[in-house]
């Protein structure tokens, strides 16, 4: 069987999310089990809500790949982890990358689907940021989509990009390849000049505005 685009962008995401959710489950001292748990909801947990959405059977439900590539991201983590679990630059890579295969998936799948662009847009969103957001939940932190941090919006930029360019006419593995380095780009770009959208804070007195700009 031939691995297309789609599905090998799919299953990078699922390994590089995985590794995300495993490292930071690991850094919290989970055990195994609650380890493996964290990495699969971090991989399928965007696709599985968009898939609900689109009114299809979840995608890990028809193919045991995914369970699979969630336990060779947990092994990998284990027999890595000095390098690993220490650095925060190791989750940041792996869940930038995760969040630009994700959105590429989440809008060609939805796209496939037969709906408009703008369902695409959010569809690829939710591919890319609810897996992230389910994590942080599990591991009890803020989620990263409720920041100031770019993140959801690093998704929502990569699928207007992607319209722009498929609507030019540009052959649809180079749109899929820009938009994913778009997302990163966007995501790693926003982290490195400390780029954050306003947040909304308690109006103090003395003050109207209640946005933190």
């Amino acid at each position: 069987m031939t691995l297309d685009i789609v599905t090998l962008f799919d299953y990078l995401g699922t390994f590089a999310f995985a590794i995300s959710g495993v490292r930071l489950a690991a850094a919290k001292k989970f055990d195994i089990f609650g380890a493996y748990v964290v990495g699969f909801v971090t991989a399928v947990g965007g696709g599985t809500i968009r898939d609900l959405c689109l009114g299809i059977t979840p995608f890990w439900m028809i193919q045991s790949s995914y369970v699979i590539i969630t336990a060779i991201a947990l092994l990998f983590t284990i027999a890595f982890k000095k390098w690993v679990v220490p650095l925060n630059a190791t989750f940041f890579f792996f869940d930038a990358i995760g969040l630009g295969l994700f959105t590429v998936v989440g809008l060609e799948k939805s796209l496939a689907a037969g709906f408009p662009f703008w369902v695409n847009i959010i569809m690829g969103c939710i591919t890319g940021a609810a897996g992230g957001m389910l994590r942080d939940v599990l591991i009890n932190e803020v989620p990263l989509i409720f920041r100031k941090d770019i993140y959801a919006v690093a998704c929502v930029g990569g699928g207007v990009i992607y319209y722009v360019l498929a609507k030019c006419g540009c052959p649809l593995i180079v749109d899929q390849f820009v938009t994913l380095c778009s997302v990163i780009l966007i995501r790693v770009l926003a982290v490195y000049f400390n780029v954050n959208l306003p947040s909304l804070r308690p109006v103090e007195e003395g003050k109207k505005n209640n946005l933190d700009i």
